[in-house]
């Protein structure tokens, strides 16, 4: 089955005196001739303007536990409407969906749906909320921004999982749209995303900020820890203390283990003792939330109040088998707010993962 791509007219433009354009999404800058496409693959110069390839278009469709994000304040135990499309803006050797992002094949879109019908199906569903995922949201923001648009009429939220990596303007634009986000931190090392991602750090940093800072979107972060390469107690002290002074001990963060994949495949996966050890040297630093995913650990999956340090969400990977905070989000103990979004809890959505086709 092939699928003809999309003309969608793409923002964040704007026309070179050679006749090529430039793209402005994100600090890649692409500069684009006729027919030719970013490195992102999907955005491309058709007629002298620039369109989105993939909009309208999915890898696939699913709900999940929003906690598989990870997003363990956000309504914890809610389900999430989740989809991507293909491509990406970086290049990171160690990506573990590149079937996904680093796909230029348009046959792996199979699911085609508009935002009015992923709200729809998403809310039918029993969804609070529509993640952006899988690859990077940021190229394909049009799609997300619009179907966000449809979620929020529905009453829905929508949540971005991404790599922070966009210029200023267009952060604005695209999360003025979102209710949370699960920004990537590769590193706190600029040669890392050099190396290895075909990136900067700042341009991360400074999403990280202007969100924190400046939007109520609900922020989470997430690290993979690979061995030897960004796991070192230097760098996780490092990125503890940055968290920490620029934007506060309540921004939870996750480690999360590496395993082989793509281009990356001669280093061995995280031994979960490393996860805890960088867990333990950021809630030292003094981060209230720090998390362990990817391996078992039921330890690094709770939520402990900052205060008491009592138990407020115990997990045990996806699942929730105890839910103690009040209506309000407060421990039951000592009566300290919880950071987060929350709501009544009528029992979590559990850990099954349900396929979802858009054409049924």
């Amino acid at each position: 089955m092939s699928i003809e791509e999309s003309k969608h007219p793409a923002r964040w433009w704007h026309p070179l005196a050679d006749n090529r354009i430039q793209c402005d999404l994100c600090p890649r800058d692409c500069k684009l001739h006729e027919g030719q496409r970013g490195a992102c693959f999907v955005r491309k110069m058709e007629n002298g303007r620039m369109i989105l390839t993939t909009y309208g278009r999915s890898s696939g469709f699913c709900v999940d536990p929003i906690e598989k994000k990870p997003l363990n304040h956000f309504y914890p135990g809610s389900s999430v409407f989740s989809f991507g499309t293909a491509g990406c803006n970086l290049a990171c050797r160690f990506c573990q969906n590149w079937d996904i992002s680093k796909s230029r094949d348009m046959d792996r879109l199979m699911d085609i749906a508009s935002p009015e019908q992923i709200a729809q199906r998403a809310r039918d569903m029993g969804c609070l909320s529509v993640a952006y995922t899988y690859n990077d949201p940021v190229i394909f923001a049009e799609y997300a921004m619009d179907t966000a648009t449809a979620c929020r009429a529905l009453g829905l939220k929508s949540v971005a999982v991404s790599a922070g990596y966009m210029h200023k303007e267009p952060t604005a634009q695209f999360y003025a749209h979102m209710d949370a986000a699960n920004v990537d931190l590769k590193s706190m090392s600029d040669a890392f995303y050099v190396k290895y991602c075909s990136g900067h750090l700042q341009p991360v940093l400074d999403t990280l900020v202007y969100l924190v800072r400046q939007t109520p979107v609900w922020v989470e972060i997430t690290t993979l820890l690979i061995p030897g390469l960004n796991d070192s107690d230097e760098e996780i002290r490092r990125m503890a203390d940055w968290i920490l002074r620029e934007l506060g001990p309540d921004v939870p963060l996750h480690f999360s283990a590496f395993h082989p994949d793509w281009k990356m495949t001669d280093i061995p996966p995280t031994p979960a003792s490393n996860l805890s050890h960088a867990r333990r040297l950021a809630l030292e630093a003094g981060l209230n939330y720090v998390y362990t995913g990817n391996v078992h650990d039921p330890l690094g999956d709770t939520t402990f109040c900052p205060n008491c340090e009592r138990a407020v969400i115990v997990r045990d990977l996806y699942e929730i088998p105890e839910y103690r905070l009040g209506d309000d989000g407060r421990c039951p103990n000592c009566g300290t707010a919880i950071a987060g979004r929350f709501r009544h809890y009528e029992g979590a959505f559990g850990a099954q993962r349900i396929p979802v086709s858009m054409t049924n």
